[in-house]
């Protein structure tokens, strides 16, 4: 069977189950399992799959039928061109946070500029996609992903090690900030957000794969955010920001919660879809 009909038959079976993207799926699925890009399918789209490699497409395929995600499948999901290592206990990393990535780039640089290093810390690191795609493209910066899963804190550090920053990354095992100590110049989160009621709700691709500890936010979606708020101004570093990703929603009540101890809001950032994705925040000047 060629790579071709291999992709039609896939599509075919995805559309039989009633998966929202057939094409995409499949074309995701051969390319991972065969460590292939979409250029090979347009260049060599008629080569012939082994049938081991056959068999073992069929089988992940029969995963995807039952609404496992395909990069939960393939172990892996890339994020801000880089390919992150995933979990039983890790969110996967999604495009519209790298907003956030995108977003606090310039102001660590401008740390950078000013102090020759920059200090940041990841909340709730997960993957540790954030913050160590932060260390990948600021050399001069250092990291610490704290998280409350040691699944997650092991897969960060898989993270970092394949990714050549595990020299400038250590890992917290706690909630928030309950175990941190020091000032950091930058803090960065995407906490968990949807409100308790609507999980059950969720697409079974996420209420059924993702840990509901990384998308459970409480009966309003903002725990994370309070908790966030009431810890940062002992651990932000004078002139330090905290950036974090919130539900197309949340934005106002957000601000609210962290102008209640004392932060200012600086900006409100859109995602690629034009939707509330980030807010960035500094402390409040002194009176």
């Amino acid at each position: 069977m060629t790579r071709n009909a291999l992709i039609k038959n896939l599509s075919v079976r995805f559309e039989e189950t009633h998966l929202p993207q057939p094409g995409d799926d499949a074309r995701a699925l051969v390319c991972g399992l065969l460590d292939l890009d979409l250029t090979d399918l347009v260049l060599a789209g008629k080569e012939a799959v082994s049938e081991d490699d056959v068999a073992r497409i069929l089988s992940a395929a029969e995963r995807r039928c039952r609404h496992e995600p395909v990069h939960r499948i393939l172990g892996w999901r890339a994020f801000y061109g880089r390919d992150f290592l995933l979990s039983p206990e890790t969110l996967e990393p999604r495009p519209d946070t790298e907003t956030l990535v995108s977003a606090v780039l310039p102001l660590s640089r401008s740390v950078i500029a000013a102090r020759g290093r920059c200090r940041v810390i990841d909340l709730g690191t997960g993957t540790g996609a954030i913050g160590l795609t932060l260390l990948c493209e600021l050399p001069q910066a250092e990291g610490t992903g704290t998280d409350i899963s040691q699944d997650a804190l092991a897969t960060a550090r898989r993270n970092a090690q394949r990714l050549g920053v595990s020299d400038r990354f250590r890992t917290i095992c706690g909630n928030w900030f309950d175990a941190v100590e020091g000032e950091y110049d930058l803090v960065v989160s995407n906490p968990p957000y949807i409100r308790h009621g609507v999980i059950a709700t969720l697409d079974e691709d996420v209420r059924g794969f993702d840990p509901v500890v990384a998308l459970d936010g409480g009966v309003d979606g903002l725990d994370g955010y309070r908790s966030i708020a009431a810890g940062a101004m002992s651990h932000l570093a004078p002139g330090g920001h905290i950036a974090v990703e919130t539900g197309y929603d949340q934005q106002d009540a957000v601000c609210g919660i962290f102008q209640d101890h004392h932060f200012r809001c600086l900006e409100r950032i859109t995602d690629f879809g034009g939707n509330d994705r980030v807010l960035i925040f500094s402390r409040k000047p002194q009176a």
